[in-house]
This record gives C-alpha cells, sequence and structure tokens, in this order.
C-alpha cells in the first residue's frame, strides 16, 4: 500500500487538495522543544507534502467549536522518513508542531504508518494546543499485497462514509476506522462500530488487551528465566488468570 492508495481511498473533492511542500525548517520551530529532537527532525525525514486541507468550505462539513476545542480545518500530511529515522518520535512531535488535527502519513521503506491525534486548548498557555489523549496509530504494509482487513479499512476511510455533522465528527470517525482495523487484526473481522459509545467500549479493550498482553509477556519471560518449581507454577497461574482476563476484554472488540 502506498501514500497514492489511501488518499485515492478517502476520495477528497479536488477542492480540498493543496499538494505542496512544507520545509522542515518549520517544523524545526514548531515542533522540537529539544536539540535532541531538531536533529531527528532534520535527520530522520526526506520529504513533507501537505496534501489536502479539509475546511467548510472544500469539503462542506461545519467547523466545530466549544470550551475545549475548536476544529476548524483538518490537515492531511504526508512524510517521507530516512533509514534512521525514529518514527514514534517523529510521529508525537509532527502531531504536537501542527495546530490542527491532522491525518499523517508517515511512509519509510518498510511500511506506511497512518496516525491521528485529537487536539486541545492548552490549560496553562492561552492560543496553545495540545495533544488530547494519545495518538491512534495502525502501520499498513508497503512491500507486500493489501490484505483482506485492510481493504476493508481503506473502503471505510472514504469521506462519505464518515460522520458529516462536524469536522470534530470526522475527524473521529477516521480515528474510530483506525480503531476498528486494530480490533480486527485481533478478531479476523472487519466491522465499524454502530454507535459512539460501541466505538468508546472498543477503544476501552484495545487498551486492555494490550496492556495485559505486556504483562502476559513479561510474566512468560520471568517464568523462562524461573529456576524454582513452585514460583513456575505460581508465575504460571498468574498467566492463565491473566490470558483469561484478555478473553474477556476482547470479546469487546
Amino acid at each position: 500500500m502506498t501514500v497514492q492508495d489511501l488518499i485515492a481511498a478517502l476520495e477528497l473533492p479536488g477542492s480540498c487538495r493543496v499538494d505542496q511542500r512544507v520545509p522542515k525548517k518549520m517544523l524545526v520551530e514548531n515542533g522540537a522543544p529539544t536539540a535532541s529532537d531538531k536533529r531527528q527532525i532534520n535527520d530522520g525525514i526526506e520529504e513533507i507534502q501537505w496534501l489536502a486541507a479539509l475546511k467548510p468550505n472544500t469539503i462542506g462539513v461545519p467547523e466545530y467549536r466549544d470550551e475545549v476545542r475548536e476544529y476548524l480545518e483538518i490537515a492531511i500530511l504526508s512524510v517521507t522518513l530516512r533509514g534512521n529515522a525514529k518514527a514514534v518520535r517523529l510521529t508525537e512531535l509532527l502531531h504536537r508542531a501542527v495546530p490542527y488535527p491532522m491525518v499523517l502519513l508517515l511512509n519509510s521503506e518498510q511500511d506506511l504508518m497512518l496516525s491521528l491525534a485529537h487536539k486541545r486548548w492548552a490549560q496553562n498557555e492561552a492560543g496553545k494546543v495540545v495533544l488530547d489523549g494519545g495518538v491512534v496509530e495502525v502501520v499498513l504494509p508497503s512491500n507486500s499485497p493489501s490484505s483482506a482487513l485492510d481493504l476493508a479499512f481503506m473502503q471505510a476511510m472514504a469521506l462519505g462514509r464518515q460522520p458529516q455533522a462536524t469536522l470534530h465528527a470526522l475527524y473521529q470517525g477516521w480515528g474510530d476506522s483506525v480503531q476498528a482495523l486494530l480490533a480486527a487484526r485481533l478478531t479476523g473481522n472487519f466491522k465499524g462500530a454502530d454507535t459512539p459509545q460501541q466505538a468508546t467500549k472498543r477503544r476501552d479493550a484495545l487498551i486492555r488487551c494490550a496492556e495485559l498482553d505486556a504483562q502476559i509477556a513479561s510474566l512468560r519471560l520471568a517464568a523462562s528465566k524461573e529456576k524454582q518449581i513452585a514460583r513456575q507454577v505460581t508465575i504460571n497461574l498468574e498467566i492463565k488468570a491473566l490470558n483469561s482476563e484478555r478473553l474477556q476484554a476482547a470479546a469487546n472488540l
């Protein structure tokens, strides 16, 4: 899968296309709080392309304002990474640097990462925008044929299939589609959420499954190093209990 494939799947109207190169200097000045971050942007990024600006006058979806945030525009950016790039840190830096909610496409030789992150007003600094919650992201293989789940995800991402009430609802709809793909990779079945409550339940379940997977992996490593039989038995019982809890969490995916 390529950036072009994903952009085509979004089915964006031509009125919102920008297709302009963004100088790295802008990101260094706005999104690099430390010297190390500045180096990561300069050394890890090959090119930044501003692909589209989704506004009420370009896609017909109203803006959103409340006491916590305002969504006047959704930006879509494509970033080509170099081989030495640290994708996780760059993803966070890029989302922090752009004041608008953003659909970020990180393109490397191995894969394509799509990420989103909600924004809100900073509590202690007037006019400053910060991330609201974590980054929602999914990796899409670029060097192999797309799976049936990936193809279902691309169909679900079409602009016309997302909520149209406000730009905030639209952005959340894309985030829910990403969560649906993450859930599908665990269940084998891609299914969009029927209600916002169901989407929230799925997000919570994904977070809990990830937490339990980490705990189980840690315990299995400990069990492999443990020499006392009694302790091995105790650890295995703990793993069994966590596996049971994970099955319950997975039922909400």
